[in-house]
């Protein structure tokens, strides 16, 4: 396996960790809150659809097993959506150990879906492009929502450079 992509995965569960301490803080009622403007509605929504993604490209099309999903309504609060995306690491740990031919080509088909061309790369990188654009949408509600991300604190991709903790 390309070690790139175990590390670029690690660096973006440092930047999830930035936005679960984030979520962990605010009151429930503000993370559940749904908001009509915003996709999928509500903070917890838009994290439930961001592990969803995960555990379909990677999981479902990649590995060909049939994930476990929770509906974001069974989801409490941010201790049981770190459980829940525990489970997507251990799918992206699985994948970085099977996922053999990385760059080569192929179509997937699906009933419900046009076919596409796509490789196991992609299976794992186009997940971690949708978190990042999800993430932006979830502390945009929360700005919205009177409850903006901490200033000082960064939500994008850390350099692998940075201290622990930073």
């Amino acid at each position: 396996m390309d070690q790139s992509l175990p590390l670029i995965y690690s660096l973006v569960r440092r930047t999830r960790e930035a936005v679960f301490s984030y979520t962990e803080s605010l009151p429930l009622e503000v993370y559940t809150k749904e908001h009509p403007q915003f996709g999928f509605g509500s903070i917890r929504n838009l994290q439930a659809h961001i592990a969803d993604c995960y555990l379909w490209w990677v999981q479902e099309v990649g590995m060909g097993a049939k994930p476990d999903y929770l509906k974001a309504e069974e989801i409490k609060n941010t201790e049981v959506m770190r459980k829940y995306f525990a489970k997507v690491d251990r799918v992206l740990e699985k994948a970085f150990a099977e996922f053999k031919k990385l760059d080569e080509v192929y179509v997937w088909k699906h009933q419900d879906h046009p076919p596409v061309k796509i490789s196991q790369r992609w299976l794992i990188m186009h997940p971690i492009t949708h978190e990042f654009n999800h993430k932006g949408q979830m502390l945009s509600l929360g700005r919205v929502l009177g409850h903006p991300f901490p200033p000082g604190k960064d939500a994008d991709l850390a350099t692998p450079f940075e201290a622990p903790g930073a």
